[in-house]
């Protein structure tokens, strides 16, 4: 009898079973493969994007950096500067490049800095100098439908994840892009006046924008398209 508090007291005890292991973000967030893949479409890098349950995660400086690097000399992104270089082409823009494969190897150039450019701004050094979190948080279907995912995805080029936690307007999206901008002035001399230089930026922070629409709801199409993956 005088054993019986005992007894009772292990058999309230409930063991977890041995498999049982709780739910946990990896130590690093890199580790974690983006949504829907390193690639939208096999073609747009998508190394920055993460799950929404890794916003609590903090990235280093070496660790931005490395997001910055993937989505700058990640192969595909030649291939949507040839694309981009043959639309400036056809518009004549660059005028002073000329024309034929000599002209359009200046472009091809010149699309391709600029984009490295930007994203090694954007997503590497002036996230390290704001202290800002360069990752695009995709929210999924359970935060809602189509207008205010699109809403989210819109508005992360305004506001972005501080490191210290909280949000703040996002320096690093804008200063990173005027800043390639301005850099850009050394190789497109057509490009050299205030009003080409704001143009020039506004349409970058608008490619990024829609890039982030692209990435929150790539993971539905893949889905749909190639019935791969989860939606979710």
């Amino acid at each position: 009898m005088d054993n019986q508090p005992a007894t009772q007291a292990a058999a309230n005890t409930v063991q977890a079973p041995p498999d049982a292991t709780p739910a946990t973000t990896p130590e690093n967030p890199l580790d974690q493969e983006p949504p829907g893949g390193k690639r939208i479409f096999g073609v747009l890098p998508n190394y920055r994007t993460a799950d929404a349950a890794l916003e609590s995660t903090t990235l280093t400086p070496s660790q931005k950096f490395i997001i910055a690097t993937k989505d700058s000399f990640d192969y595909p992104l030649i291939l949507l500067s040839g694309a981009l270089a043959g639309l400036d082409q056809l518009a004549d823009e660059n005028a002073s490049f000329g024309q034929g494969v000599k002209g359009y190897a200046k472009q091809l150039g010149a699309n391709y800095a600029s984009q490295a450019l930007g994203n090694m701004f954007t997503e590497g050094l002036f996230p390290v100098v704001f202290h800002e979190d360069p990752r695009y948080f995709r929210r999924g279907p359970g935060y809602g439908g189509f207008w205010k995912r699109t809403g989210y995805a819109l508005s992360r080029v305004m506001v972005t994840k501080k490191d210290s936690g909280g949000m703040s307007f996002n320096y690093a999206e804008w200063v990173g892009n005027a800043s390639a901008t301005a850099i850009s002035n050394l190789y497109l001399p057509d490009s050299r006046t205030a009003l080409a230089n704001t143009e020039g930026t506004v349409e970058q922070v608008g490619i990024d924008a829609v890039s982030q629409v692209l990435k929150e709801f790539w993971p539905d199409i893949k889905h749909k398209l190639f019935h791969k993956g989860s939606p979710q």
